[in-house]
């Protein structure tokens, strides 16, 4: 039956094959999230002003043709008036949950002093052990990746 399928799809021009697999198939969402860790080892968060649980970690969409890098960069400058550098990316992964893929970077605050915007009232490190109230998956990734970069065990 597979067989048969595919020898219709390849009579079809290639722009329809085209249009045809942009309406069927999934769409994902590319989005970017940095973790920035200070030299306690604590997480910066951002406050969000439009989620009921409030903290949570810089993210952002990445914008047709941009590169996933500048847009993390771009998204931070955009939300708190401060520069970031790319240090590393941590992270690829597809959720499990939404239709969309992160790429999560290690990143470090270069340059700018926090400005309050309308989707970040406030910022704040917290050790990983206290985090405040927030998404589940976040606390996940952040602990995870706190233990991995600073090699010790996690409550």
């Amino acid at each position: 039956m597979i067989k048969i399928l595919l020898r219709i799809w390849g009579l079809f021009p290639h722009w329809a094959q085209t249009l045809a697999s942009r309406i069927l198939r999934p769409r994902f969402r590319m989005a970017v999230a940095a973790l920035v860790f200070d030299e306690q080892g604590r997480i910066l968060l951002f406050k969000h002003t439009y989620r009921k649980l409030a903290w949570g970690i810089p993210a952002g969409g990445l914008e047709f043709n941009e590169q996933p890098k500048d847009a993390i960069i771009r998204e931070f400058f955009e939300e708190t008036g401060m520069t970031i550098e790319v240090v590393d990316l941590l992270l690829a992964d597809s959720s499990p949950h939404f239709h969309h893929v992160s790429l999560v970077y290690l990143c470090r605050i270069i340059a700018g002093e926090f400005k309050e915007s309308h989707e970040i009232s406030e910022i704040k490190y917290f050790d990983v052990d206290n985090l405040p109230l927030m998404l589940s998956d976040e606390k996940d990734l952040i602990r995870k990746i706190h233990k991995e970069k600073y090699n010790h065990e996690l409550a």
